[in-house]
């Protein structure tokens, strides 16, 4: 729980309960079937970096129950996330927040207190919640700056979330707590694996070329050992070959080799 009105109060790191499931890709993802519920937040900034984080990764519903009515007023006004805000439900029970979600899920630190719901770390939390928002609304709980989710709260969830940062004792700010749960539910390996496209690869033969050409230069310039030449050759041939040069680079690297060779023989 939270430890002062300044910090946000939900994420330690007791035991990975980790589950062997996929995450599923981002666009199959039902983002419009998640509810962000901010519970009796207080902080207008963090009520505005929390829809702000919510725009970025495409959710659009978010619910605030019990907020400070100051807070929300000023956070409506942010800038970034204003339609966003605007649009948010309101509700003063959060029993009515959570009535149309088939998956509710709470967010905490843990801390001291006795736990009676099953606890996930982010990274396992996640596919789950995916899984459901396929087919199904579920609703991620936020509780309030000074003191988290209260048990009263967590009564309403089926399991609950953390996420794991270095020392129990370091709680996370709410919207950067939201942000992180996002991008943990949005990010799609799989397309930021594409984004890598590797280059296609040297010959052996092209390799052959390199290394021939690097151990003439290293000859010519006296670094070759005539003792130790064969030793010698065998490892710039490792050499080179570890580093798998690409066939877009090794013409390059040829011509270089080539112009060495040509000023030493000057």
């Amino acid at each position: 729980m939270g430890r002062s009105p300044e910090k946000d109060c939900w994420f330690a790191t007791p035991p990975d309960t980790r589950e062997p499931l996929v995450l599923l890709q981002t666009n199959s993802m039902g983002l419009d079937n998640l509810r962000i519920v901010l519970v009796a937040p207080r902080n207008p900034l963090n009520i505005g970096a929390a829809a702000r984080a919510m725009a970025n990764f495409g959710f659009s519903r978010l619910r605030v129950v019990n907020p400070y009515e100051v807070a929300f007023r000023e956070a409506r006004s942010a800038v970034g996330a204003a339609p966003l805000l605007a649009s948010a439900e309101e509700f003063s029970r959060l029993a009515d927040a959570v009535a149309d979600c088939h998956l509710v899920v709470g967010t905490t630190s843990v801390g001291h207190r006795e736990l009676r719901h099953p606890l996930r770390r982010l990274e396992s939390a996640a596919p789950l919640l995916v899984n459901t928002l396929q087919e199904q609304p579920a609703a991620l709980l936020f509780g309030s700056e000074k003191f988290g989710l209260s048990n009263d709260d967590l009564s309403y969830c089926h399991w609950l979330l953390r996420i794991a940062t270095a020392s129990a004792d370091l709680s996370m700010n709410l919207g950067q707590a939201v942000a992180v749960c996002l991008y943990e539910l949005t990010r799609d390996s799989a397309a930021a694996s594409s984004e890598l496209r590797p280059q296609k690869p040297a010959t052996a033969g092209e390799l052959e070329q390199i290394a021939s050409l690097l151990l003439e230069s290293l000859d010519r310039s006296g670094y070759v050992n005539p003792v130790t030449a064969e030793s010698t050759a065998e490892k710039v041939r490792r050499l080179v070959f570890r580093l798998r040069f690409s066939a877009h680079d090794s013409p390059v690297v040829l011509g270089m080799l080539r112009q060495i060779l040509w000023k030493v023989g000057q």
